[in-house]
């Protein structure tokens, strides 16, 4: 990641309110209708050696409703026979059973390490589908969430090894060529692994072309690219056109090399290793600094040649390029300068400091070829004048104004996660990073897809609000743009122990969280009162409230789905599908 531009996310200020005094709670009804499911969906438990955070956090949390971005309130799952059902929503008081509008061709049952089968819309009719076992489905659907056109056609189906589920998907055209980038996710078995969990992630990309042949259309696999780390991301995304991946995750990824590459880097890291002794050792004291170097065993003294000046110092041997050369981190007394040929074939340098006193941080201004020795009473003399900084006690001084900070009065909403998450994009063709941002305390939260032909867009946490980011990879001024704020929803998403899924609606209106059973808690964006309203506190009038709803559902069955439209939540477990009217559709 060395040739990768370091970037930040820019804020827009008009975004945020400084003055935002929270939610109220609302008690208004929530309309929410349930439809029985005629099977149950076709939930995947963890296996005995699936057992790490991983495993949990991509499969264990897995959501497995599935939202047509394309098209208005349409949602899709697979239930326990294999079949692909629908649910498109036009009117809340004439709601239809969900509808098969595909079937999975393989027995699901008969495979014992499968995974959940996974959906993504790349296009408006174009669909990506795994069945959990390791194969990849490319769909025609016609014009889906309409009965009369929507007729799913495999195009494309392929073994593509060990069981994944999609991550992400785009269709785009290319040099008149319609291809589909699909992006798996798989935790696999990692032998080399001894002290961590045991596993890796990879997501491969993979990249499907349309090609035709004496006049005979088909789809085949034209590119396979393997990334790996050692985290689930949190996020991960193709770009429309199809050159770039973008990332969010705590470890790095990055992309598995051909032999012939690893052949390379094996050489450059030999290269290194040989360049990693260093070439001069050197200590000092408050008036000088001594430098020592190994000789060639033919070296005699009058190979060697030393010049000494105020700022500069230059060792020659033979006739050979300087082996030490250039400007002195500080001045010496050049005339007081020496060196002798030690017992053992080393040349040993002293160097008279004009200024006694200070240390020098490096011998020769910029070079990094010398290791710098410290003795025993210089160890102890810089523990000591740091030792004011450090206590085995909470507060060793209470008389103080200002005492340490206390951890237990931290709530969980002010504790970060111990190593920050990171944001990459990755170049389609160099298979380099080309932009990083360091997340740090802005915790991931949730994705959306609020305009279809984009990348998702991802919230992030910043300071106690959720900011709302969508990527431009056509735009490399304006990578990643803040286009919503939802106020104090990083705070409040901290206090629920219990959640499971987060979303919003992809006009921003409102944001939305799930726990594991029962409950969903509604976010509303600020909007004007129709009534008087006065902070009694203040004694000022309020012009506008947020409000919290909550809902709870008539199920005891765990939560498995969760999908948030401009009007609706669509809320799915084992047995029940559930519609919530959160906004009118005026």
């Amino acid at each position: 990641m060395a040739g990768a531009a370091h970037c930040s996310l820019q804020a827009k200020r008009l975004l945020l309110d400084p003055k935002f005094e929270g939610y109220k709670l609302s008690l208004e009804p929530l309309a929410c209708y349930q439809l029985g499911l005629d099977a149950a969906v076709a939930e995947v438990q963890l296996r005995d050696d699936q057992y790490t955070l991983d495993h949990m956090r991509a499969f264990g949390m897995y959501n497995y409703l599935h939202l047509d971005s394309w098209y208005q309130d349409n949602v899709y799952y697979v239930d326990q026979f294999g079949r692909v059902m629908n649910l498109s929503v036009t009117l809340d008081t004439a709601l239809q059973k969900p509808r098969e509008v595909f079937r999975l061709p393989a027995d699901l049952t008969a495979y014992d390490n499968r995974l959940c089968a996974s959906i993504h819309f790349s296009s408006p009719t174009r669909v990506t589908l795994s069945d959990g076992t390791g194969r990849l489905y490319l769909i025609k659907s016609g014009k889906r969430g309409n009965s009369a056109s929507e007729k799913w056609e495999i195009m494309f189906n392929e073994e593509l090894g060990s069981p994944f589920i999609i991550a992400h998907s785009m269709s785009f055209v290319k040099s008149d060529t319609h291809s589909l980038a699909v992006l798996l996710l798989r935790v696999e078995k990692d032998e080399l692994d001894s002290k961590g969990s045991g596993f890796h992630v990879t997501l491969e990309w993979v990249t499907i072309a349309e090609i035709s042949k004496e006049g005979d259309h088909r789809y085949e696999i034209t590119k396979r690219r393997v990334l790996q780390g050692k985290s689930v991301p949190h996020y991960a995304a193709i770009e429309p056109s199809g050159d770039g991946l973008m990332i969010v995750s705590h470890k790095p990824f990055k992309f598995m090399e051909s032999e012939s590459d690893k052949l390379e880097e094996k050489d450059d890291t030999n290269v290194l290793n040989e360049k990693k002794d260093p070439l001069y050792y050197w200590q000092q004291t408050e008036d000088d600094v001594t430098v020592t170097v190994d000789l060639p065993q033919d070296i005699t003294k009058d190979d060697i040649k030393v010049r000494f000046s105020p700022d500069n110092i230059c060792v020659t041997l033979r006739d050979q390029p300087p082996l030490m050369e250039g400007k002195l981190y500080s001045s010496v007394d050049h005339e007081s300068c020496a060196w002798i040929i030690k017992e053992n074939k080393s040349l040993e340098i002293s160097l008279i400091k004009k200024n006694e006193g200070p240390r020098w941080p490096e011998l020769i201004v910029g070079d990094t070829r010398g290791k710098f020795i410290m003795d025993s009473s210089q160890c102890s003399e810089i523990a000591e004048s740091l030792m004011h900084l450090t206590s085995e006690v909470m507060n060793p001084n209470p008389e103080k104004e200002k005492p340490p900070c206390n951890a237990q009065e931290l709530e969980e909403c002010d504790a970060f996660l111990e190593d920050g998450a990171s944001l990459s994009r990755f170049d389609g063709d160099t298979l380099k990073v080309t932009h990083i941002i360091n997340l740090g305390s802005n915790q991931y939260l949730f994705s959306v897809v609020v305009n279809p032909k984009e990348m998702p867009c991802f919230c992030l946490r910043h300071d106690v609000d959720a900011l709302l980011w969508q990527p431009h990879s056509d735009q490399p001024e304006n990578m990643w743009e803040h286009i919503a704020t939802f106020n104090a929803l990083g705070y409040v998403q901290a206090s629920k122990q219990d959640k499971k899924f987060m979303a919003c609606a992809p006009d921003y209106s409102y944001a939305a969280l799930c726990e594991c059973l029962r409950r969903v808690f509604i976010y509303r964006q600020p909007t004007p009162l129709s009534t008087v309203l006065y902070n009694r506190k203040e004694g000022r009038q309020v012009g506008q409230v947020a409000k919290q709803l909550v809902a709870t559902l008539e199920a005891n069955d765990p939560i498995l789905g969760f999908q948030a439209t401009n009007e609706r939540l669509f809320v799915l477990t084992t047995k029940t599908l559930f519609l919530i009217k959160v906004n009118s559709g005026n």
